[in-house]
């Protein structure tokens, strides 16, 4: 039904339940022991449209877009298509009117801030101090005495900066050198990337999660960072010993957002979440659901970073409340792919704690794939296997059923699994009293409980 008219509609994720998959994680249908879209296909009757699904609103992929893979689909050398590991345009078509036919939508990854090394962008801004491209990106002279031109640090350690011989300057990277990063001071920049949001949303596409949006604009100076103060609890210091005030969370960023909210807008229903680890005090500006002027929503990360302790749980919750704008609401997660999974954070036996206290949130709320079975970490030895930053522990592959690969493939796995002997899908689904049968029981709460949902 539609509401009075002087009701306005409620977007639909207004207290909806997002389910975040690692794509290489999900399901395998090809047989290569990578997750595939294909693969996820097959399991979308777990997320919703079945019987037994969790009944989520949304789901959201990691990036599938081709990629050198030096941080693992983060290094985009192509937004505007799939990684054939993954399959092709064709599948995401089809994966997207699969999950629409089950009132299902889809979210991918937008990383608006770098590309790779290897992205037709940024090999054009190489080849030449006068390329038409070369403002597409940040580069500098050498600093007076040689060496690169600031203190600045890289997020994954060492120089932000990478000495291209060939043109004797160096490029500006705030993650991995194979990772430059874009000029959002060029306008042409802000354009393409325009360009790529309606691409998607041409095809069906119901938003994006946007990565790492505090990092999109750098002090135009180049000014040396200070040195640190103290850190903002809960969020650790900074490694590198600066205070990062050139280079992230600049005020200029809004901009940005605004940008791109602006094209989202073109598109009616598409949400915008927006990744910034911030504390909520510095996030609560990147947000604004009504006014058009931000983000719809933006991840509370805080949770996914305290202990289990009801004091700081209980401090961390009411900040969002006091601060996060009256035309949005919270966006909260306990796990992602970058962090700890909170079953070995916080413990096994707080599960379904975790999950009741998750559920019954106002908010927006992310599950990230095989919390509701109750996944935990890889063990330490897989660090480092593959993510040289040492994620692969929180990536291993989905368990299915109780076979030595899971049900996730029929090859060799791109990393091993931890127990799905003990934690899988089919095991649960038929014990009533299972973690993952709890989750879809509160799930069905919330989905009938505007209280739950919106505090409505």
């Amino acid at each position: 039904m539609s509401p009075p008219a002087d009701q306005p509609a409620v977007p639909w994720w207004t207290g909806g339940v997002i389910y975040q998959v690692y794509p290489r994680s999900f399901a395998d249908a090809s047989g290569d022991g990578i997750g595939d879209l294909a693969g996820l296909m097959g399991h979308l009757d777990h997320l919703a449209g079945g019987r037994d699904s969790l009944g989520v609103d949304a789901v959201w992929l990691s990036p599938i877009y081709p990629s050198p893979l030096a941080d693992f689909g983060y290094d985009i050398s192509d937004f505007t298509d799939v990684a054939p590991e993954f399959g092709t345009l064709a599948n995401l078509d089809g994966l997207v009117e699969a999950c629409h036919a089950r009132g299902l939508r889809l979210l991918l990854d937008l990383v608006p801030c770098h590309t790779s090394i290897e992205h037709p962008w940024f090999v054009e801004s190489r080849s030449s101090r006068t390329s038409d491209r070369r403002d597409w990106y940040t580069w500098a002279d050498p600093a007076p005495g040689g060496g690169p031109p600031n203190n600045w640090i890289s997020s994954f350690g060492g120089s932000a900066w990478e000495l291209d011989a060939a043109s004797g300057q160096y490029y500006l990277h705030t993650f991995y050198p194979e990772q430059p990063d874009l000029n959002w001071r060029n306008p042409q920049v802000a354009d393409a990337i325009a360009g790529v949001l309606r691409f998607w949303f041409d095809r069906g596409v119901d938003g994006f999660r946007v990565d790492a949006i505090i990092h999109a604009i750098k002090d135009a100076q180049l000014r040396d960072n200070p040195p640190a103060g103290p850190p903002i609890p809960p969020f650790p210091p900074d490694p590198s010993g600066h205070d990062p005030v050139w280079t992230v969370d600049r005020p200029e960023v809004p901009d940005v957002i605004r940008h791109l909210r602006r094209v989202a807008d073109e598109y009616p229903g598409r949400l915008l979440i927006g990744e910034a680890y911030l504390p909520v005090e510095r996030l609560a500006r990147y947000v604004g659901d009504g006014a058009g002027d931000g983000f719809q929503r933006a991840f509370d990360f805080e949770l996914s970073v305290i202990p289990w302790d009801a004091e700081a749980l209980s401090s961390t919750i009411d900040r969002a409340e006091r601060f996060t704008p009256r035309d949005a609401e919270p966006t909260w997660a306990f796990s992602n792919h970058d962090l700890s999974r909170h079953a070995t954070r916080f413990g096994e036996n707080r599960t379904r704690l975790a999950a009741l206290l998750l559920l019954s949130m106002r908010g927006t709320i992310c599950l990230y794939a095989g919390e509701e079975i109750g996944r935990v970490d890889g063990p330490e030895s897989l660090t480092p296997l593959h993510d040289r930053f040492g994620r692969d522990r929180q990536r291993t592959p989905m368990q299915w059923d109780a076979t030595p690969r899971g049900g996730f493939t029929d090859g060799e796995p791109w990393l091993p699994l931890v127990d799905p002997a003990t934690r899988n899908v089919a095991a649960q689904s038929v014990d009533a009293a299972s973690l993952l049968n709890l989750y879809r029981r509160l799930l069905v709460l919330r989905r009938g409980s505007p209280a739950l949902r919106r505090a409505a």
